[in-house]
């Protein structure tokens, strides 16, 4: 089997060749460190954390590569609001962010550049732009010539005379074209700076990540990602100067995750209806919003409500059942349901990769990893005992992790609270055994406004935190 990948480059489906045979390169653009991040960009982070985790798991060597663009309009207005300095603006929020990470149980990337560091080779990148004729100062500013790239527009699809400035600084006249973008900004009073050879001035956005990418995974590297609204100009502008600088194809393919759509808008700081990471965790688990993006499948907008929330919990919950141990004094499984059990966990590992391999779909590999989950519990609800459901167990540990879910059972905010939920629970089941369900009804209903779940079997009743 071959996984299979949807490329934005030729807007299909592509079996995945490696520039290296079982190794990958991966550049994944990270955040503007301006202000705090939101459940939009852990979304994209996400994606490529279970996208990088597939591929391990498929056996090949990730080097997986995610900037901080430290340096930018945003973050020098931010400061200036905040009266701060910059560059201790930047690093408070990259520190908060990789916390963030940490905590969202997202693999540490392989490198993590900084804009602010690189300026090295951002120059020198510039340089060799200018000497290639692919660009132009002009008093201290330097473009890129855009109309000298004869496939400019290629990820894309858009034709030149269709095409509004990308740049992030407003329309000069001085540009010879106005689809002309910014490689160098010249200084600006009070701005931070670093001296060059069209003098003193700071990268323009787009250089930054062509830059760190080839310093870090070289001249051609085998997935380029972000969310789709980086597919122009940033990544058409990335393209652009990079290959015009190398030669070579970039990246071999090119993958974008959809955004995350708050009352049907793409949630972002500009317009300020956003969620940050910090207030979802304070409410939710990690694993909530890893199931939420999992449920939707990387490529598409993922709403973000009440509702949905909801679904992401209870799919949780279900998986989570099926690691729940036998119950107290059974005898085992007869052979047949044995055998059932036993194939099934088999080919759930082969349907796995199957839905895996086709363009990561994540959603495809839960519906088939719940049907395991189905029949664990339908076993158990039989009688199987530990030792016959800890193989199938085990599948489920090992593929949820590949998907980056812990399925830790949740805790409530006070560990204090444990022995009077036990207490309330059995006073339940007392109740119940004298059929006095309304009662015992109001108990479970209030027990789960606590985020307290409650589950009935024949062996009685037992509850847990919910998610």
């Amino acid at each position: 089997m071959t996984v299979k990948l949807f490329n934005t480059l030729s807007r299909k489906k592509e079996e995945f060749s490696t520039v290296e045979p079982g190794k990958v390169r991966m550049y994944v653009c990270g955040p503007t460190v301006y202000n705090k991040a939101h459940v939009g960009h852990a979304m994209s982070a996400l994606v490529f954390d279970v996208i990088r985790r597939y591929l391990e798991y498929r056996d090949y060597d990730v080097k997986h590569a995610m900037n901080f663009t430290d340096v930018d309009d945003k973050i020098i207005m931010r400061a200036a609001e905040m009266d701060m300095d910059p560059f201790v603006l930047g690093r408070m929020y990259i520190d908060e962010f990789q916390q963030h990470l940490k905590d969202l149980n997202i693999l540490p990337a392989t490198f993590n550049p900084l804009a602010t560091q690189e300026m090295d080779q951002i120059i020198s990148m510039v340089s060799d732009l200018t000497e290639k004729g692919y660009a132009y100062a002009v008093d201290g500013d330097v473009y890129f010539r855009v109309l000298r790239d004869e496939d400019y527009g290629q990820l894309s699809g858009r034709k030149i005379e269709d095409m509004q400035s990308g740049s992030r600084i407003d329309v000069d006249d001085r540009k010879e074209s106005p689809f002309d973008f910014a490689l160098w900004k010249s200084v600006k009073p009070g701005e931070p700076f670093w001296e060059s050879p069209w003098g003193n001035g700071r990268p323009g956005w787009h250089i930054e990540c062509s830059a760190m990418s080839l310093h870090h995974l070289g001249e051609e590297i085998d997935i380029h990602g972000g969310g789709n609204d980086l597919i122009f100009p940033h990544h058409e502008n990335e393209i652009a100067q990079t290959e015009s600088v190398t030669g070579k194809q970039f990246a071999r393919y090119w993958v974008h995750n959809g955004m995350l759509q708050l009352s049907g808008e793409k949630m972002s700081k500009s317009i300020g209806n956003l969620v940050t990471i910090e207030a979802f965790l304070e409410e939710h688990s990690a694993d909530v919003l890893r199931m939420m993006v999992l449920n939707s499948g990387y490529r598409n907008p993922l709403t973000f409500n009440d509702e949905v929330i909801g679904q992401a919990k209870k799919a949780l919950e279900r998986l989570r059942s099926a690691l729940k141990s036998a119950q107290p004094g059974v005898e085992g499984l007869a052979g047949e349901m044995v055998s059932e059990i036993e194939s099934l966990s088999k080919d759930t590992k082969e349907k796995f990769i199957k839905v895996m391999d086709d363009d990561f779909n994540s959603a495809g590999a839960l519906g088939v990893l719940f049907d395991l989950v189905r029949v664990i519990n339908q076993s158990r609800d039989a009688g199987a005992t530990d030792a016959q459901l800890q193989p199938a167990q085990e599948v489920i540990t090992t593929l949820t992790s590949v998907l980056g879910l812990q399925l830790e059972e949740a805790k409530g905010k006070g560990h204090d609270a444990d022995p009077f939920i036990d207490m309330l629970v059995k006073l339940r089941t007392d109740l119940r055994s004298q059929k006095m369900y309304a009662i015992g009804d109001e108990i479970r209903d209030q027990l789960a406004a606590l985020n307290v779940v409650i589950e009935d079997s024949r062996e009685g009743s037992t509850w847990h935190w919910q998610a």
